[in-house]
């Protein structure tokens, strides 16, 4: 028999705000449905080892999506994308899991992101707390450093979006955001995952990840972490999202519970797997256990058997 990985893939529709994209999903596993996102320029490939750990996949359904124009979700077919600059929202970014979780008929998942991912996830808290019984975000924060905030999106783009900076350049840069300790074959598949992206994508997901989301400390403070559990996961050597940023964002949050991870970096999932989950394992634990706890009598004698 062929060695395979457990992994199902395939396309769904979603209609956001008048256009349908067409969006390439991975999924693996049953149970609680777990939502992943992947960071800025990059795509679910990222989340490979989660949707091959069995100690995941035995109690959730974990499910990994290109966002639209990442890879394997095209431009939107009938859209002339190709004559307007992207720049990816706050408000796409929100309405994209609302509405796959909905078109797949998901029951109240758990969502986990990365990155521009993991300022997602501090959003859906804050905005949509009836839609996730709990929302992990990995090196999120209030907002992103002002070291790009001050150079507005004109140097962003002149860094990163210019006929003189190539795919191989963007590579290469990612490589500064990785922990000194990953070992050089995770760096190196990091590295070409961002040479795959499309032209002007890093660029223009950066506009969410250092513009549209800014979350001030009135709105930490009412997030309701009764409704949605808040996880906060940063890695110690995470430039751009340092444990002191991410603490802060703790500290305003009643509930919230926050780690910082040790020897990691920027892109923890795929930097060292194994460490990584020795983190997400037990916060993975403790939904289920709260899924239970809160299900009807009958399905949490029926989930306990599993």
């Amino acid at each position: 028999m062929p060695k395979t990985d457990p992994i199902v893939g395939q396309y769904i529709y979603l209609t956001i705000d008048d256009i349908e994209y067409r969006v390439y999903y991975e999924e693996a596993g049953q149970g609680i449905p777990l939502l992943v996102g992947h960071t800025a320029g990059s795509d679910g490939r990222q989340y490979r080892h989660l949707l091959c750990d069995p100690e995941v996949t035995k109690h959730f359904r974990v499910i990994a999506f290109d966002l639209p124009y990442h890879g394997k979700s095209l431009p939107p077919h009938g859209v002339e994308w190709w004559t307007q600059e992207y720049n990816m929202t706050k408000s796409f970014m929100l309405d994209f899991p609302n509405t796959l979780a909905r078109e797949l008929e998901l029951d109240r998942p758990v969502y986990l992101g990365s990155s521009m991912g993991g300022h997602l996830a501090v959003d859906l808290a804050s905005k949509h707390p009836d839609n996730y019984r709990a929302t992990i975000a990995v090196e999120g924060a209030l907002r992103s450093a002002a070291e790009y905030v001050d150079v507005g999106m004109a140097g962003i783009r002149k860094e990163f979006d210019n006929p003189n900076v190539s795919r191989n350049s963007i590579g290469a840069a990612m490589m500064l955001n990785i922990s000194p300790y990953t070992p050089e074959a995770n760096a190196r598949e990091i590295q070409w995952e961002y040479m795959c992206g499309g032209p002007g994508i890093f660029a223009g997901d950066l506009y969410y990840y250092y513009y549209d989301h800014n979350v001030s400390a009135e709105e930490a403070r009412v997030i309701d972490t009764s409704k949605c559990m808040l996880y906060l996961l940063t890695g110690e050597y995470d430039p751009n999202t340092s444990p002191a940023e991410t603490q802060q964002l703790a500290d305003l949050v009643e509930g919230a519970k926050f780690w910082a991870m040790d020897k990691l970096g920027h892109f923890p999932v795929t930097e060292d797997y194994p460490k990584f989950r020795e983190y997400l394992l037990p916060i993975l634990q403790e939904i289920r256990e709260k899924s239970q706890a809160t299900a009807e009598p009958g399905l949490q004698t029926a989930a306990s058997t599993h």
